[in-house]
């Protein structure tokens, strides 16, 4: 079966929920573990409400906490969870409304993350490609996204699809303060 972004619903998400039981965290940066037990959490909880934040183009799911315990206001976002007849892994896409600017605490339009058991597979390479086209309807000129510099695989999955490197920059403090590589892909409508 060929991968598929689907929206997260309640019919996948056993699967998601076995993904982050088995250790996996769709949050790459250093708070991923707190992230990964506080889904749980929330699924256990209100699992209705966690699949809601998912897809939340108004930004109505309340304010973002950031790796530091910082709090900030929500962008406008939805996630797609990565679907070959199981759960691969996860993409999200973040906006401004009207601009391409992103505010200093937010690293990318773009985050992405596949299970540990799936990688080496091409799943992120296709992932963002199947992302691109309802980024560009969504009216954005270009997507930046963000990885470490030690980040081969990552560079390669952004290269693939025709992302270039912008620059090196320090991330906010809130992330750690240290380097990190700032990509951007251009997007055409389909």
């Amino acid at each position: 079966m060929s991968l598929t972004l689907v929206t997260p619903t309640r019919d996948y998400l056993p699967a998601y929920v076995a993904a982050l039981g088995r250790g996996w965290s769709p949050d790459t940066t250093a708070g991923g573990e707190a992230t990964r037990l506080a889904q749980l959490e929330k699924i256990a909880t209100d699992a209705d409400g966690f699949l809601a934040g998912l897809d939340d183009p108004e930004a109505l799911a309340g304010d973002v906490q950031l790796p530091d315990g910082s709090m900030v206001k929500r962008l406008p976002g939805y996630y797609r969870w990565l679907w070959d007849g199981d759960l691969v892994g996860a993409i999200g896409i973040r906006w401004t409304p009207g601009t391409e600017a992103l505010p200093p605490h937010v690293l990318g339009h773009v985050g992405y993350a596949v299970v540990p058991w799936r990688r080496g597979e091409g799943h992120a390479t296709a992932a963002l490609g199947l992302l691109l086209p309802l980024a560009a309807e969504s009216g954005l000129r270009w997507i930046d996204l963000t990885t470490d510099p030690d980040n081969v695989a990552s560079h390669r999955v952004i290269v693939a699809n025709g992302g270039r490197l912008i620059e090196r920059f320090t991330k906010p403090e809130a992330y750690g303060g240290t380097e990190g590589l700032l990509w951007r892909v251009a997007l055409t409508l389909p």
